[in-house]
């Protein structure tokens, strides 16, 4: 009776061994079955949301993509990947591709699809006060790097509203990882940041988010995702997947709830805590962040295109048609 049930229990190990030999082959041949492309995003932030929905839902390896996301900080490093091939996809702003088509490259960047239809940063000041955008005149503001979307989009809000750089004190001389700490230190009276920041500042006690700078900056593509001419025209499938991928992504935050959204990207922002995501969600969802499709639109990208000149980046307007390629796109009603 022993032996067999030692048999029994010998035959059951060798049963479970060699399934769990075939489940995890098949695990990787589906694994090998998917193309492989990394992405360089500019930041890894919260604003991004609907990306990483996507990512975490399986949403692009339906579309038969394993897809890395890496994070290459600022826009040039981010072109500078695509570029040189060490990232198939670029995430970054638009006005990357801009920069890189007026330098001369006959190999450049296109923008296929949309996430972001604003600026995601906000103004924090020192006091909880409500805001009006001629509180700036005379005042000293961290505004980000020069040439940079979120200081051109300021200066240019600025000048919309009749506010010159020279009414105030217009800092670009700040790198953007110094310039909360700047702020705290008593460098200035305000400062721009991106959410989780404005948030964790508050809780500390150092400043107050007094405006989205997005709301009054209007919309623009902000970030984007470009690829090379010559990728786009010879893998025009995984263009398409991709661009299906994020458009799954945004549909699905739209239409789910900030807890839910936070519970899902909950494991790509580990030092922040859910409720503190589910506030900045909701922070980036009332402020209307996230474009309904992927598809980018010609009155914005000229809007891009106002806001490079007026910041003398930019001497004339380039081809929407040569620079945005929608072809995967759906446009919104």
């Amino acid at each position: 009776m022993k032996k067999m049930i030692i048999t029994l229990t010998a035959i059951i190990i060798i049963i479970l061994v060699a399934v769990g030999v075939l489940y995890g082959k098949g695990k990787d041949d589906e694994k090998e079955n998917l193309t492989n492309i990394t992405v360089a995003e500019v930041a890894h932030s919260i604003f991004y949301a609907p990306m990483y929905v996507a990512h975490s839902l399986g949403y692009f390896e339906k579309e038969g993509l394993d897809v890395d996301i890496v994070l290459t900080s600022g826009a040039d490093a981010v072109a500078a990947a695509v570029i040189s091939g060490d990232a198939e996809i670029g995430f970054c702003g638009s006005e990357q591709s801009i920069y890189i088509y007026k330098g001369g490259a006959t190999d450049y960047l296109i923008n296929f699809a949309g996430l972001t239809k604003r600026d995601g940063s906000f103004i924090i000041g020192r006091e909880d006060k409500e805001f009006d955008i001629n509180d700036l005149k005379g005042s000293h503001i961290i505004a980000g790097r020069e040439g940079g979307m979120p200081a051109m989009t300021l200066a240019y809000t600025l000048h919309e509203n009749g506010i010159s750089l020279e009414d105030l004190n217009f800092d670009t001389s700040i790198a953007f990882a110094s310039m909360t700490g700047a702020f705290i230190g008593g460098t200035s009276d305000y400062v721009t940041a991106f959410e989780p920041t404005g948030l964790q500042l508050e809780k500390q006690g150092n400043g107050f988010v007094v405006a989205s700078l997005g709301q009054i900056g209007g919309e623009v593509p902000y970030t984007t995702y470009m690829t090379k001419k010559s990728y786009l025209e010879k893998n025009s499938k995984v263009v398409e997947g991709f661009t299906i991928a994020i458009q799954k992504g945004i549909d699905y935050t739209l239409n789910h709830s900030d807890e839910e959204i936070a519970s899902i990207i909950q494991d790509y922002f580990p030092d922040t805590s859910l409720n503190d995501l589910i506030e900045v969600i909701k922070r980036y969802r009332d402020n209307d962040s996230w474009y309904k499709t992927t598809y980018i639109t010609e009155d914005g990208f000229k809007r891009v295109e106002d806001i490079m000149i007026y910041s003398n980046e930019l001497d004339e307007y380039v081809s929407y048609e040569d620079l945005v390629d929608n072809k995967y796109s759906v446009k919104e009603k």
